[in-house]
């Protein structure tokens, strides 16, 4: 994974606001800016100091076809032919946005400074990992996210440029980010969120044509999250704070680096990024999807996995002082909070956050979500845990005044609780849960949503 050198030290920005009230993006002072066509400015690659930014960019495009369009390219028959690829038994045949050559995906990670390292698709989408993330291209919808300090937003006048010459426009544009741990290492147009949305402002043709505006949901004196909405779609994420004890799993000097001298460097290290993910039990979060899991030296890990229409896609920043992990899915489940209790289980944070982006009839149709939990006081999450997975505690006492020195038991409470309704109808909302460390763990299943279930659903989701 490559870091890099800003320019511009901007912090992220946002005044004090009451809580539980959210901020809509405030006036701030004008920070400099540069042609955003231009690549020259925006920094340097500087060796890896011990420190990697986790929280990742996310930037999600929806495209419509161009009415009138006269190029080949102008209905589902065309772009059905345009091009195909088999996979295994089958054929893939590649419409829209699939159709883009691998020059053309280049382009948009160079932009974004990270390179395509290996990729799976299905008959419904195609899935890369990168040096920073996940790219996931759709026939009419692409999903960018990238972590450390690349420059995610250099993408959109690409992406617009890519598009128009296969007859598609862009309908719809969501991007969204937690607060970064070093700010001041974000390279332009990255300093600060309010510089993020000069950025995109400088598009005329993508705002005049879609209003987008920004958001801040969440304590700006904690964990928050930064949300820019132009239009309608959906989307599910988290983010985490990672137990030690899983976080050496994802340290390549841990793995064995050569088991035969025929093993190639390559071979290595697919063989490790397997190991890795078995290790952790990534694998049953993702149970029946096609996996492309990647491990980095000297420690880090991103999996990218497919299942008919839908993603998932994990990325873990394992160093001490900046440890992070996040899960993100867009999964269709009648229930969540299984999928929620599973992937919390794995990681076992000290604290997380839950983000939820989704259109009105989306919401209608969700089942069980911890975010739905009502009050604080019933919005808890209890994980039971066992053998190497059983939590220390320290200066806890039971009912009986007996010391508890390891809890079978993990429950997290939710802090705070923030959503807004943002282009209409889509809706945004944030929670935050922190490891409850006085919980009796004998008394700890008692406080299980009835909704949830014993770990089962193995999908995806999210941890911070």
């Amino acid at each position: 994974m490559n870091n890099n050198i800003d320019r511009s030290t901007s912090p992220d920005y946002a005044p004090e606001i009451p809580p539980g009230y959210v901020n809509i993006l405030p006036e701030i002072a004008e920070q400099p800016q540069q042609p955003y066509d231009e690549d020259d400015h925006s920094g340097e690659i500087r060796e890896y100091n011990g420190v990697f930014e986790g929280p990742e960019k996310t930037l999600e495009v929806v495209f419509r076809k161009i009415p009138g369009f006269e190029g080949n390219l102008t209905d589902d028959e065309s772009l059905s032919d345009s091009s195909s690829a088999s996979l295994g038994s089958g054929t893939i045949h590649r419409k829209g946005l699939r159709t883009l050559p691998r020059s053309a995906l280049d382009r948009i990670c160079a932009r974004a400074r990270c390179t395509i390292l290996s990729s799976v698709s299905n008959r419904y989408l195609d899935a890369y990992v990168l040096s920073e993330s996940s790219l996931f291209v759709y026939p009419y919808m692409i999903v960018l996210k990238t972590c450390g300090t690349t420059t995610l937003l250099r993408c959109v006048a690409t992406l617009i440029e890519l598009g128009r010459n296969i007859g598609l426009e862009i309908d719809w544009v969501g991007y969204n980010r937690k607060n970064f741990n070093f700010p001041g290492d974000q390279m332009f147009p990255h300093g600060s969120f309010h510089q993020e949305m000069d950025y995109l402002y400088s598009h005329r043709n993508l705002c005049e044509r879609l209003n987008g505006n920004g958001y801040t949901l969440g304590p700006v004196t904690s964990d928050h999250w930064f949300v820019f909405v132009a239009d309608h779609t959906k989307r599910y994420v988290e983010d985490n704070d990672t137990d030690r004890d899983v976080a050496q799993k994802f340290y390549y000097d841990k793995y064995q680096a050569k088991i035969s001298e025929e093993e190639t460097e390559e071979e290595a290290t697919k063989r490790i990024s397997i190991e890795q993910t078995r290790a952790a039990g990534i694998d049953n979060l993702v149970a029946g999807a096609n996996i492309d899991p990647r491990a980095f030296e000297p420690c880090g890990y991103s999996m990218n996995a497919i299942l008919f229409h839908s993603y998932s896609t994990m990325h873990i920043t394992p160093e001490e002082g900046s440890s992070y992990a996040s899960f993100e899915t867009n999964q269709k489940l009648n229930n969540y909070t299984p999928l929620v209790s599973n992937v919390v289980r794995a990681f076992r944070p000290k604290r997380f956050v839950m983000t939820l982006m989704a259109d009105e009839g989306g919401l209608v149709q969700m089942g069980g979500n911890p975010l739905f939990d009502g009050s604080a006081s019933k919005a808890k999450i209890s994980v039971p845990l066992k053998g190497d997975n059983a939590v220390p505690r320290t200066n806890t006492t039971t009912t009986t005044g007996s010391s508890l020195g390891i809890s079978n038991c993990a429950t997290y409470k939710r802090s705070n609780l923030a959503s807004i309704k943002v282009e209409d109808d889509t809706c945004c909302m944030m929670g935050n849960w922190v490891l409850d460390e006085s919980v009796d763990a004998d008394c700890a299943g008692a406080l299980v949503s009835e909704s949830q279930r014993a770990r089962g659903l193995s999908v995806s989701n999210y941890c911070r």
